[in-house]
């Protein structure tokens, strides 16, 4: 295999790992305000998510950038806590398509944040590698695909509900959004760094 393919696969499979729920927990937030049919707009959330991420994982692995690990990892949750906590805020008037430009914004904002939590683990298998531009486009890569995954996937499963055993929208909202905001909770206590 191609060190692109080597580093597009340790991406895919970061994102998709059980351990590292974290990053599935704030894609799953991001999505519960959208149906199927808002599929573009997931797409541009979730790409915004990978720019932002893609950008301090670059400034970090080229260690122009450097946060204490702990922090970070408090911060990751608590990306998750406010986006999901945002959600829950919205009223049903709220979820069209023109009223969720805050959600752009929690998408690239925080992927900033988020990247800083993936650097330590690009950095570690890195290694001495020539140049890490080839790594970095790969493994970013990776993650988007990883996301999308979880997008469709996730987008499925709301379609299931919401279309097929007529959950309100605003109920799944609800319950997806309280679920995720409750978890970040627990993990914001797990990881406070003070």
């Amino acid at each position: 295999m191609s060190q692109f393919g080597i580093y597009f696969e340790i991406g895919r499979e970061h994102i998709l790992d059980w351990q590292a729920y974290d990053h599935i927990l704030f894609v799953i937030a991001l999505c519960a305000i959208y149906l199927l049919q808002d599929w573009k707009k997931v797409l541009i959330l979730v790409t915004a998510f990978t720019i932002g991420h893609s950008i301090t994982l670059a400034l970090s692995t080229l260690e122009l950038v450097n946060v204490r690990m702990d922090v970070v990892e408090f911060l990751i949750t608590a990306t998750i806590f406010i986006t999901a906590f945002s959600n829950l805020l919205r009223k049903q008037s709220a979820l069209t398509p023109t009223n969720l430009n805050t959600n752009y914004f929690f998408a690239l904002f925080f992927g900033l944040i988020h990247g800083l939590g993936f650097s330590n683990y690009l950095k570690s298998i890195l290694g001495k590698e020539d140049s890490i531009v080839t790594p970095l486009l790969a493994f970013n890569l990776g993650l988007e695909l990883g996301q999308i995954l979880i997008v469709v996937f996730f987008m499925i499963i709301s379609f299931v509900f919401v279309n097929l055993f007529n959950v309100a929208r605003r109920d799944w909202n609800l319950i997806i959004s309280s679920a995720v905001a409750g978890i970040a909770i627990t993990l914001m206590l797990e990881t406070k760094f003070w």
